[in-house]
C-alpha cells in the first residue's frame, strides 16, 4: 500500500529531474555558444587592430608617394624649362 502511495512522488522526482538535466543541457550549449562568440568577437578585434595598422602604413607609404611624385613633377619641370632655354638660345643663335 506503501508503494502506491509513493508512486506518484515518485514520478513527481523523476519528472523534475528530467527537466532539470534539460536545463543543464541548455545551460551548458548556451555557455558554449556565448564561449564561442567571445573567441569570435576576439578574433574579430584582433583582425580590425591589425587592418587598422595595415591601413595607416599603406596610407603612410601613399603620403610619401605622393610627395615624391610631386617633387619628381617638380624637377621634371625645371629640366624642361631648362631644355627649353637651351633651345631658344641655341635657335635665336642660329638666326644671328
Amino acid at each position: 500500500m506503501s508503494a502506491d502511495l509513493l508512486e506518484p512522488s515518485m514520478k513527481r522526482l523523476r519528472a523534475a529531474l528530467d527537466m532539470l538535466e534539460a536545463a543543464v543541457e541548455r545551460r551548458a550549449r548556451q555557455e558554449g555558444a556565448r564561449a564561442d562568440a567571445g573567441e569570435e568577437l576576439a578574433l574579430m578585434q584582433d583582425d580590425r587592430a591589425r587592418l587598422a595598422t595595415e591601413l595607416d602604413t599603406a596610407l603612410d607609404r601613399n603620403r610619401g608617394l605622393l610627395a615624391a611624385n610631386m617633387e619628381a613633377a617638380k624637377r621634371v619641370e625645371r629640366a624642361a624649362a631648362t631644355i627649353r632655354a637651351i633651345l631658344g638660345r641655341s635657335g635665336g643663335a642660329a638666326e644671328d
